[in-house]
């Protein structure tokens, strides 16, 4: 069926409107990061996108380096919540997306436990607080406050749900009959989850682990709640960020904010061959 001329052009129309309000934001973030205080303090006409005298000073401030045109001194630099986003991120990651593939895996083939999912789900359906009170004093108990380990453990346990719900969507799509053709052959289960469940699965595997790390790496009450000032993530650290005589520092919080949208950048140019298989996962069955 062809599409009409008209069709076509408020197609394109509406994809430029939506790309355009998508990349407003992370333009003026950008822009705003390469601003000196002058320009990102201006106000109504003064405004502009493109800095007119561009400089470093709000990324040198942030890593704590001296800077003529930011006179305020920070308590702690950059550093440590970057390493603390990594490693919470990453190890959180980790551990969603090993115990969730392997609950996917046992209720997608085997069908026991029909109240696993429910019961993963109610972990979404409490309002955050009621539930990171109890998780406060536990973690207060344990010893595992300001630490990004006990920060990575819980960043495992809220983001499971969601890498649980995804990955048994993609095992369900996945035809069984090539496990039950190697079982045959005499492989066991374990060897067939391992060398041949898995490696048909990366496509999946990526973009369930991109969506799961960006959720940890993008949180902020969680962080707020169970560090205090060691490890810190980097959207804490970010909201600290201000002072009593120039207010809140838009310039270094921008600088910031560019920084930590490297790394699921970065991450979703490696897994991009398998992003769209994956995430179109048994859309198409013949």
């Amino acid at each position: 069926m062809t599409r009409s001329p008209i069709f076509e052009t408020f197609r394109y129309a509406a994809i430029l409107i939506a790309l355009a309000i998508t990349l407003v934001p992370i333009l003026w973030m950008a822009s705003m990061a390469f601003k000196p205080i002058p320009e990102w303090q201006a106000t109504g006409q003064n405004l502009t996108w493109i800095p007119k005298d561009p400089t470093l000073d709000n990324f040198r401030f942030i890593f704590g380096e001296s800077s003529s045109n930011l006179i305020v001194a920070l308590d702690r630099t950059a550093v440590q919540p970057i390493v603390a986003s990594l490693l919470a991120s990453v190890l959180g990651t980790l551990i969603a997306m090993t115990a969730g593939t392997a609950a996917a895996y046992g209720l997608s083939r085997y069908g026991s436990g029909q109240n696993l999912p429910l019961a993963l789900l109610q972990l979404r359906l409490f309002p955050p607080m009621a539930v990171m009170i109890p998780v406060m004093i536990m973690w207060a108990f344990l010893g595992f406050m300001d630490t990004w380990w006990g920060l990575a453990l819980i960043y495992g346990i809220v983001t499971l749900p969601f890498a649980f719900w995804l990955m048994k969507t993609f095992f369900d799509d996945m035809p069984r009959e090539i496990e039950e053709a190697a079982m045959v052959e005499g492989c066991s289960r374990w060897r067939v989850f391992t060398r041949i469940t898995l490696p048909m699965m990366r496509a999946p595997l990526a973009s369930a682990a991109l969506f799961v790390f960006i959720l940890n790496w993008s949180d902020y009450l969680i962080a707020l709640l169970l560090t205090t000032r060691e490890w810190v993530t980097i959207p804490v650290y970010m909201a600290s960020l201000s002072s009593s005589m120039t207010g809140q520092l838009y310039g270094a919080k921008a600088a910031l904010g560019l920084i930590a949208a490297v790394p699921p950048v970065i991450l979703g140019i490696l897994i991009q061959r398998h992003l769209v298989r994956g995430l179109t996962f048994g859309a198409l069955k013949q």
